[in-house]
């Protein structure tokens, strides 16, 4: 029988608790549909995971819909020098950055916020394409997609709340889940609190190069 492919906890554990194999699946694309829009607060969902990836490979931002804010992933130990961003100037561009990307076996994470539409064919080829690197990636969408099929194997919805998320697991290996996860924004403080500071590594961000910047 074949093994069930390694995960990182994202750090919460009522949502690892529901998450096939307790966390993000290793060498797999993750679909996050985003119900208040992009920017609403979705990357401190992803920071727990994302500091422990960033320790030993590069994280790509592709397309983010706000300039990332430099202190914040600072605070969040995350090395700016292991960050790179991208700002392609289409949908088809920004698919194939993020399947070159998650090829590259020195990117550990990729971040992926898509506006338009996307067909089975382009979330094979990032699946084929994570898996090929061994990286993780979270492709990052507008919530209005829900009733949209997706081959993706896990895909979830994520809404802000006052003090967290509200996260539907839309699909996933196994049973289905009908009842959203609640997840507050003091476990994420919580879960980043253990992390070493990145700010010694401020001295790498560039003036030139598509890195994070102020």
């Amino acid at each position: 029988m074949a093994s069930a492919p390694a995960t990182l906890p994202s750090a919460f554990a009522a949502l690892d608790a529901e998450l096939p194999g307790g966390g993000w699946p290793l060498g797999g694309v993750a679909e996050l549909l985003l119900i208040h829009g992009a920017g609403s607060g979705e990357l401190p969902l992803l920071w727990p995971a994302l500091g422990q990836i960033a320790r030993a490979r590069e994280v790509v931002l592709i397309a983010p819909p706000q300039v990332p804010y430099a202190p914040a992933w600072l605070q969040a130990g995350i090395d700016p020098g292991r960050t790179l961003w991208l700002q392609p100037a289409s949908v088809a561009e920004s698919l194939w950055a993020m399947e070159q990307a998650l090829r590259e076996p020195a990117c550990g994470a990729v971040l992926s916020w898509i506006q338009g539409f996307i067909d089975d064919r382009a979330c094979r080829r990032l699946q084929l394409a994570a898996r090929s690197g061994q990286g993780y990636g979270f492709l990052l969408r507008p919530g209005r997609g829900h009733s949209t099929p997706s081959p993706l194997p896990l895909r979830l919805s994520v809404a802000t709340t006052d003090d967290g998320w509200q996260v539907q697991i839309l699909k996933r290996r196994g049973l289905p889940l009908t009842t959203p996860v609640r997840l507050t924004r003091q476990e994420a403080r919580h879960a980043l609190a253990g992390y070493p500071s990145a700010v010694a590594a401020a001295g790498n961000l560039s003036a030139t190069a598509p890195r994070l910047t102020h």
